[in-house]
């Protein structure tokens, strides 16, 4: 392999964060030689982005420490079409209000990573809807459609596979990928981006704006980051069953901080290259630790991705509450609070704070002997939560010795 010069990119090949590229000598110079200007772009499929968004997101949260110029772009375009990269079917169509509190919501989400402002390594945050709601069809494809093969879009991963599959591939979706190249066309005309970041599912996407980029005599640039898999290869952040928001109104603080706690002991080393800033001298200090003493690096994980994701201030009160809950036998003020509004049958409370995601699943945790009810087993499934069970106004909920919440009285 190429052996890299730029700070960039012997960073993130050093955290496990470098996938391919499409020219990566040539990229490697263009960092060296001054500060590069990248993008990365997220379609607005939600009202927040999610830990599977976070790989991504780091990324590009080095290329702006190493003294670069990052652009989160927003597909309020594309959004309206649905990228097939991994899906099986069609994205339902949105409503124009779903998609507008989507959009604010992921300008949320992406503006706890980088520093944005007018600076010349600032970041600069766009929507693809601006330049393409003034376009004409006619003229998109008579300026562009010639350059795109479709022989060469049919070959793409995310196409090829639904056709093996004889899954329906509407028209819609077999233009994402020109939408999607256009975009770098118009954001290295207007800002002189010349670098697209991705995860690795998004490759052939990228790739078509590289393409067309030669073919209008532009260099273009592609980098993509590794798909992120637990120790048992398991999509990562998919396991806890529940999408993990990054957003603190879908997710609390503590929450958050609990899903990093919690992961499997033979990811920690890996997750503390990517989720953390720590350097790398403190990271292999911890990568030695065995036993019991993995706990200790699980506690420094959960706190630093918290810190970059939450602040240090719900970080250090997400740290404290998980403390007083599982360390000192209390209820920590950080948890989930849910108010409680009068006599309620175990399974409709354990749905109703999240614990479990239905009744049956509710009825099974009770079968299994995982449910609590203020550190008492329940065993029947007909158990009702009463006033008197409260202790200083509060009922603890738990399911297992992780997941937990209180229904204030």
């Amino acid at each position: 392999m190429y052996k890299v010069k730029s700070d960039f990119l012997n960073i993130i090949i050093e955290r496990g964060l470098f996938n391919q590229a499409s020219d990566l000598e040539g990229l490697d110079k263009k960092l060296c030689s001054g500060s590069v200007i990248g993008y990365l772009g997220c379609d607005p499929t939600a009202d927040s982005l999610h830990i599977g968004n976070l790989v991504s997101l780091t990324l590009l949260r080095l290329f702006q420490k190493t003294g670069n110029k990052p652009i989160a772009l927003i597909g309020g375009a594309t959004g309206r079409i649905g990228d097939p990269s991994g899906r099986s079917s069609e994205r339902p169509i949105m409503t124009e209000e779903t998609l507008q509190k989507n959009i604010q919501g992921i300008k949320k989400s992406m503006e706890k990573f980088f520093t944005f402002g007018n600076g010349s390594t600032d970041a600069i945050m766009l929507n693809n809807y601006d330049w393409f709601k003034d376009i004409s069809y006619i003229d998109f494809l008579t300026k562009y459609g010639r350059y795109f093969s479709v022989n060469e879009m049919l070959k793409r991963e995310s196409v090829k596979l639904r056709l093996d599959r004889e899954q329906p591939l509407s028209f819609l979706e077999f233009n994402y990928s020109l939408f999607q190249a256009y975009d770098f066309v118009e954001i290295n005309k207007r800002y002189g981006a010349i670098l697209q970041f991705g995860g690795a599912d998004q490759w052939g996407n990228i790739v078509s704006g590289v393409d067309l980029g030669r073919r209008l005599g532009i260099e273009f640039f592609a980098l993509t980051v590794p798909l992120l898999t637990d120790a048992n290869g398991v999509k990562f952040g998919k396991s806890m069953g529940n999408a993990v928001w990054l957003n603190e109104d879908k997710l609390s603080s503590y929450e958050y901080y609990q899903f990093w706690r919690n992961v499997d002991d033979r990811d920690v080393a890996k997750l503390l290259r990517i989720f953390t800033e720590l350097p790398i001298s403190e990271i292999e200090k911890l990568e030695r630790l065995q036993g019991a003493e993995i706990n200790e690096a699980k506690k420094i994980l959960a706190f630093e991705a918290t810190k970059i994701c939450r602040g240090e201030a719900d970080a250090l009160e997400a740290e404290k509450t998980a403390k007083e809950t599982f360390e000192n036998g209390g209820m920590g003020a950080g948890l989930p609070t849910f108010d409680f509004t009068g006599d309620e049958n175990i399974l409709d409370a354990l749905v109703c704070v999240s614990l479990c995601k239905s009744k049956s699943d509710a009825r099974r945790m009770i079968t299994s002997g995982a449910v609590s009810v203020n550190d008492e087993k329940i065993s029947d499934d007909k158990f009702v939560i009463t006033k008197t069970l409260s202790k200083d106004g509060k009922i603890l909920l738990s399911v297992g010795k992780k997941n937990k919440a209180i229904l204030k009285i």
